[in-house]
């Protein structure tokens, strides 16, 4: 029973120094770049074009716009062992070919290594779910720092919220 590995959570894969607040790009292309900007200088041995690369692929073979501003790019990679993630929080939202015609302007990257499968899986599974909820997206879109996006993405209570919060 060793070989199981323990269920993955979205905070298990992304860290604050993969988070972007208030970005500014015109293109689906462009926020690529910058993810992989993000991911490449976290991790050493993966180059932005190699990160890039894979979310392009990957995106040939369909859209990963979910819809309501939200899209999950996502690749493997043959030199990582574990699972990583970034967020950007658009400035604007970009054109994205969501299914709801929608800007995209909330962006979750996922980088599973190459014969990664179940965790894969599970993680997209975890992000979907987390951005159906549309409390949560309003926050992200609202969201003013790096800080309150990671609380929010890895669904830490901000330490300077009261737990309840009023509508």
């Amino acid at each position: 029973m060793g070989d199981v590995p323990v269920n993955m959570q979205i905070a298990d894969v992304i860290t604050l120094d993969r988070i972007a607040c208030h970005v500014k790009a015109s293109s689906k292309k462009r926020v690529f770049e910058l993810l992989g900007e993000l991911l490449a200088g976290s991790q050493s041995g993966l180059t932005q074009a190699e990160i890039v690369d894979s979310l392009l692929a990957r995106e040939r073979l369909g859209c990963t716009g979910l819809g309501h501003g939200v899209a999950i790019p996502h690749g493997r990679l043959k030199k990582i062992d574990k699972a990583l993630g970034a967020f950007i929080q658009l400035e604007k939202g970009i054109d994205f070919d969501a299914s709801d015609n929608q800007p995209v302007d909330l962006l979750f990257v996922l980088l599973v290594p190459e014969k990664s499968t179940e965790e894969h899986l599970e993680l997209l599974a975890q992000l979907a779910e987390m951005f159906s909820d549309e409390g949560l997206r309003e926050k992200l879109h609202c969201a003013q720092t790096r800080d309150e996006l990671c609380d929010l993405v890895t669904h830490r209570p901000p330490s300077d919220m009261p737990l309840t919060m009023h509508a």
